[in-house]
């Protein structure tokens, strides 16, 4: 059980997906529910295996480099965040930082470099054999953290069975 009067901030590592978008929400309501402040996290990772997000965001700055692509991309995600959700104070008092390297390396590395009390992320979840050459960077942290971690799914976000 979290302990109301426990001050540590939650750390919320995202990736501008609609699954990072629900639990970037869900953690404003334990953040409200607790009072805690919000730790918004991006992992940028290595350029040889830069996801298609990066890519989209880069065509137009070929020269600019992927951390201040991806310092632009979590700006704006926190923004549209922001606009959409104007009635939540907690986004724009929330502090986002950016690092580069393994995801699921750097978010317990940040956890457990800034004190946080808990992780809210977001999942896809995978299954099958994607998910097992693949792995997740949630199943990662949920099996390595030594606190507590909450996974979110969009409710937005197409499944398998859901029509194209």
């Amino acid at each position: 059980m979290t302990d109301p009067t426990d001050p540590r901030p939650i750390l919320v590592p995202v990736d501008f997906s609609t699954h990072s978008e629900a639990a970037l929400l869900c953690a404003v309501e334990l953040s409200r529910c607790y009072r805690r402040p919000l730790l918004i996290l991006h992992v940028v990772h290595d350029p040889a295996t830069m996801p298609g997000y990066y890519s989209r965001a880069l065509k137009k700055k070929q020269l600019h480099r992927i951390e201040d692509g991806a310092t632009d991309m979590l700006t704006e995600f926190l923004r549209t965040l922001g606009r959409h959700h104007p009635e939540l104070k907690e986004l724009s008092d929330a502090e986002s930082l950016l690092v580069k390297g393994l995801p699921s390396t750097r978010i317990l590395e940040i956890a457990a470099q800034r004190s946080v009390g808990m992780i809210v992320m977001g999942s896809k979840g995978l299954t099958g054999l994607k998910h097992l050459f693949l792995g997740s960077v949630a199943e990662r942290v949920v099996h390595r953290a030594r606190i507590p971690v909450t996974i979110v799914k969009s409710p937005h976000a197409p499944t398998a069975a859901s029509p194209k």
